[in-house]
């Protein structure tokens, strides 16, 4: 990738330089590229995909033209190179480097399989945005109204990483909650402290997942979200549709000017849409200021 042809988004190959547990879940990789001076840096949540070797499939095996996405659906089930999203943790551009956070758990597929095996050396390709890249990044899901009383953070530890940027990103005058389920206890420790958020973090207790989420956040909405009239949401199904929606202008901005209270959930989708439901039909918070995004679904593998 050169500076006179560089594109506004692309593939990066990247080598792991440093690994680090930062709790007993999330682990840091540490990449470095030789075009990794060229990776943009939007901020905020901003996704990016990481393709993963497996023992059958190389990352050479990877479409990475323009129309990468279409061509990698064309390919037989078997021979296209898994993919997942992350979001960008840092990014060092005179470095050459990018850290992303990943969470350690048991292997349940080929990006578990890497994280739990990777080694000093390991390449992967990152996809995401350039330098060249310019206006709204679509990329970026976390787009709150201009004047906002309060923030209400919300997700399990697939977005933990994201929630963790925007604290750090966020104006120290900002207000708001926090509330995250994680693996374990002692996940708690992996945010970043913002001294105007109140945070609600709890290790999974059982396998009834996400209870926490709906408790913490049902008790947050009754002190942040006035007293309004439900809106009628429509349902949808997570089985077969996607379950992402961030209100957003024609132009990308935000679909408000104003809002006393902007809610960003993301994580497992049947735990979001329970969530969104309880905030706009049963709280009254204008739909306009919720973005929820689906990340991934219990029981199946998410590209």
């Amino acid at each position: 990738m050169t500076t006179t042809t560089l594109p506004t988004s692309g593939f990066f190959r990247a080598r792991v330089i440093a690994i680090t547990d930062l709790t007993p879940s999330f682990r840091r990789f540490t990449f470095q590229g030789d075009d990794l001076e060229h990776f943009g840096d939007p901020g905020l949540d901003q996704r990016i995909k990481v393709v993963f070797p497996t023992p059958t499939i190389s990352l050479d095996d990877m479409p990475t033209g323009e129309d990468w996405y279409t061509q990698w659906r064309e390919l037989p089930e078997d021979a296209r190179p898994p993919f997942r999203t992350y979001t960008t943790r840092f990014v060092r551009n005179a470095q050459r480097e990018i850290d992303i956070d990943m969470v350690a758990h048991d292997v349940l597929g080929p990006a578990s399989e890497w994280i739990e095996r990777a080694a000093l050396g390991d390449e992967l390709l990152i996809w995401g945005p350039t330098t060249a890249h310019e206006g709204v990044s679509y990329g970026i899901d976390f787009v709150p109204p201009a004047e906002t009383e309060n923030i209400l953070l919300v997700g399990d530890e697939t977005a933990a990483p994201a929630i963790a940027v925007i604290l750090e990103q966020l104006p120290p005058e900002a207000t708001g909650v926090v509330v995250a389920e994680l693996p374990h206890a002692d996940d708690a420790a992996y945010f970043p402290q913002h001294p105007g958020f109140q945070y609600f973090v709890s290790g999974r207790i059982d396998e009834s997942r996400h209870a926490h989420l709906v408790a913490a956040v049902s008790d947050a909405a009754a002190e942040l979200a006035p007293e309004g009239r439900g809106a009628e949401v429509e349902e949808i199904d997570i089985d077969t549709d996607i379950l992402w929606e961030v209100p957003r202008t024609a132009k990308g901005g935000a679909a408000l000017k104003k809002a006393p209270l902007y809610a960003w959930l993301a994580g497992e989708s049947g735990a979001i849409k329970t969530l969104r439901r309880h905030l706009v039909t049963e709280r009254g918070v204008d739909r306009r200021a919720v973005a929820f995004m689906g990340y991934w679904r219990l029981g199946r593998a998410e590209n």
